[in-house]
């Protein structure tokens, strides 16, 4: 899907580009026991393994802004300073659908989403929302 949103917006002009930000906010980490309870379904070395993600702190914040460099109309893929590129990766879906204008009917409030990265031992869960200056 990445592929066919970066190839659509290799074809648009600049006009038609949002201007938008998008904040991501860190709204809840998970541990292993909560998911899994004392029986997870491999064998796992916990010296190797946080009980959560090490990454985040709940309550963090990351502001994607594509409103700097409009002549750049696919800053909204690029990973924000600090944040989990594999989160990000799993998360792209969400961001470019509240950045294009979407929402999701079962949340009213509109540009807004929940979402988590794929971790199947620690995920992290965030709130994606977007904001219009």
């Amino acid at each position: 899907m990445l592929y066919i949103v970066a190839h659509y917006f290799s074809k648009v002009s600049e006009e038609q580009i949002p201007m938008a930000k998008i904040k991501i906010t860190v709204v809840k980490k998970l541990n292993v026991k909560y998911i899994h309870g004392d029986n997870p379904p491999a064998n796992i070395n916990e010296d190797m393994l946080t009980p959560e993600c090490h990454r985040f702190k709940v309550g963090q914040e990351f502001v994607l802004d594509t409103t700097k460099d409009a002549s750049d109309p696919q800053s909204w893929q690029n990973c924000p300073p600090g944040f989990c590129s594999w989160a990000f990766a799993d998360i792209q879906r969400d961001i470019s659908h509240i950045l294009f204008g979407g929402s999701y009917p079962w949340i009213k409030d509109k540009g807004v989403i929940i979402t988590c990265c794929t971790d199947g031992l620690r995920p992290v869960i965030f709130k994606v929302e977007r904001i219009e200056d």
